[in-house]
């Protein structure tokens, strides 16, 4: 069954709505809390946690092996970090956490043809899994897309769709294009963060059932942000923990949104007048779960919080020189951790997570023009 966030209406899932005629966005519930003998032992990667998912059959399920990635040990300028290496999932991306979700659940539904959009990641993700669930898929991006992802969509067999102009103008388009087919936006999915939130469940175990003090996250549409604490929060109703970790959600200068929104103390964000940013997979102006992202991050005690580009390129310099190679979107997490520590809201002795959400080599185009040109 879903529910409408804003309006409170219930719907049956094989309605395949994907917003409430109201304009809300759509949930999924639980049906129990997660808790550790939920574990299937037996099971590998995000499959461990299938207790918690929104499936009828995950022994199923399509699969290219998603999850259960590492989680290494590091040091930054004397804080403790722990680095979750999501970008080592099969297409480049902790996307694909979500994505294993929701094709799944629509194969299961029926769904045999859609529509999504996406700055890349997504789309990728989004043609690998439908090519082997035998869904039909039309993916559209960007204009400004990396040429690794655009490559990556054309080998799974999707079709891609550039649009001139933003990240909003392919939403739109893409909306307006799934009038006759399914429109499976992973931003508006009701299953989507269900999948994401399997990287905590799996950061949680990693870690001995132990909880960090902070987690680290990049932010556009805010699905990291919500699937870390539906996780934990779900852990937390099960009685398995007593406190939630504080979340600092990271955003460009260029496009901050949701940081604006919590500066100014505001329940909703507001559309931002954005600019190009090197952190083009959270280049979103219109987060449509803002106030959903913006209530998770203030439970927690954390903050949203916004920075340059010249500070995420220096990150992801300092990244590269730990061997961890990631799109600049990532790097936002080497930006925060300088920053943070320096305004003191991260400290020594804390346990922290940082997340990487995207492999380098799918923005090869975008990483080798700023070697020449970096941010000013």
């Amino acid at each position: 069954m879903l529910h409408c966030v804003q309006c409170g209406k219930t719907f049956d899932e094989s309605s395949l709505l994907w917003r409430c005629p109201c304009g809300g966005v759509l949930d999924w519930t639980v049906p129990e809390p997660f808790k550790r003998s939920s574990i299937r032992t037996e099971e590998t990667g995000m499959w461990r946690y299938a207790a918690s998912l929104p499936l009828d059959s995950p022994d199923s399920r399509v699969s290219t092996g998603e999850g259960g990635t590492p989680l290494i040990p590091g040091d930054w300028n004397g804080l403790s970090v722990f680095w979750k290496l999501d970008f080592l999932c099969p297409t480049g991306s902790y996307k694909d956490r979500g994505i294993a979700c929701l094709v799944n659940r629509l194969r299961e539904l029926g769904v045999r043809e859609l529509i999504e959009d996406s700055s890349g990641n997504a789309g990728s993700s989004m043609a690998a899994y439908c090519a082997l669930a035998g869904i039909g898929c039309k993916i559209y991006v960007p204009g400004y897309t990396s040429e690794g992802k655009c490559v990556q969509i054309l080998s799974y067999g999707g079709e891609l769709v550039r649009i001139p102009g933003t990240r909003e103008d392919t939403s739109r388009a893409a909306e307006k294009a799934a009038s006759e087919t399914y429109y499976a936006s992973h931003n508006w999915s009701p299953y989507f963060a269900h999948g994401v939130k399997t990287f905590a469940f799996e950061v949680w175990e990693q870690l001995g059932f132990q909880l960090p003090d902070a987690v680290l996250l990049p932010a556009g549409q805010g699905s990291l942000v919500l699937g870390w604490a539906q996780a934990f929060e779900e852990l937390r109703a099960s009685g398995e923990i007593d406190r939630l970790p504080r979340i600092y959600a990271l955003q460009p200068e260029n496009c901050a949104p949701l940081a604006l929104a919590f500066e100014k103390r505001t329940d909703a964000p507001e559309p931002f007048p954005k600019k190009e940013t090197i952190a083009e997979g959270i280049s979103s102006a219109e987060p449509v779960r803002g106030v959903q992202v913006l209530s998770a991050v203030r439970r927690s005690g954390g903050a949203v919080r916004a920075f340059s580009e010249r500070a995420i390129w220096d990150g992801f310099n300092k990244l590269a020189l730990k061997g961890l190679y990631v799109e600049p979107t990532s790097a936002i997490v080497g930006a925060a951790l300088d920053e943070l520590r320096n305004a003191g809201e991260l400290r020594e002795g804390e346990r922290l997570v940082a997340l990487l959400s995207g492999s380098g080599l799918k923005a090869t185009d975008k990483i080798l023009s700023l070697i020449g040109n970096p941010p000013a």
